[in-house]
């Protein structure tokens, strides 16, 4: 009886391995933005802006995620410090065109719309652009991936694959995404302009389990030519909390109450 068993073990064990070498670039990508399954997200975290000279300045930031009809959602709101306090930022997905976003600016005094061409942009003064703080939902479509090859990570076994957009405006030619096998957890990502340098590096630590969830709390960017980085750490994550559709509107962002 032992004997079988452990059999039955083995061979479920071989055909999960078959399994994973066996799914396409697609589908490990995909697997990779669906891993968490949860309607809504909500965070507090601390960003950190490094200069070159190694200079530090920080922010506090909340952040609300919530699936729709057309795609996800997401306010950014800033608190701290006074200097940016009150900014405000909204994502919405749009399925078969690009995101729409505003921005919210309390010494403009007004809601303004950002363009697609402005994703390139720096986003608040730091090192994430517009489009890299949409990408965290990038539909898999997008891009088209390749399966470069498998390799170790900061301890953990990972597929390489490699994903150039189908856009030629979007400001990446390509990306290459370290993704671990056993759990689809993004790892690393390095960012290549239009002219084909390797100009940033997405890198994702501290990982912790939140409501049974295996959670990236860390993630740091890093700008090559300019020698700066910014360091987001999620101090407090909640998912499935209740968040109202009134705050994924252009009224929020203006009055920053949900009405």
């Amino acid at each position: 009886m032992k004997k079988s068993f452990l059999f039955f073990i083995l061979i479920i064990g071989a055909a999960i391995t078959l399994y994973a070498q066996e799914m396409s670039a697609d589908a490990i990508v995909r697997a990779s933005r669906d891993r968490i399954k949860s309607n809504t997200i909500s965070t507090r975290s601390r960003m950190v802006i490094t200069a070159r000279d190694g200079s530090t300045s920080e922010r506090l930031i909340d952040q609300y995620s919530k699936d729709g009809p057309n795609g996800s959602r997401s306010v950014i709101v800033f608190q701290q410090p006074a200097t940016v306090a009150g900014s405000r930022f909204l994502t919405m997905e749009n399925p078969g065109r690009a995101d729409d976003r505003w921005i919210f600016l309390p010494s403009l005094g007004r809601v303004r719309r950002i363009a697609a061409s402005e994703g390139s942009g720096s986003f608040m003064g730091t090192d994430f652009s517009y489009d890299d703080i949409s990408s965290t939902s990038r539909r898999v479509d997008l891009d088209n991936h390749t399966l470069l090859r498998e390799e170790t990570f900061s301890g953990s076994n990972c597929y390489v694959i490699q994903s150039i957009p189908k856009d030629s405006s979007f400001q990446y030619s390509r990306m290459t995404q370290w993704i671990t096998k056993d759990t689809f957890i993004i790892m690393k990502i390095e960012l290549h302009d239009r002219r084909n340098t390797h100009v940033k590096t997405v890198e994702m630590s501290g990982l912790r389990d939140i409501q049974g969830r295996q959670t990236i709390t860390v993630t740091k960017m890093t700008t090559h030519a300019a020698g700066t980085s910014t360091t987001i750490t999620n101090e407090i994550t909640k998912y499935d909390d209740p968040i109202p559709e009134q705050v994924f509107t252009t009224e929020y962002l203006e009055t920053g109450r949900a009405r």
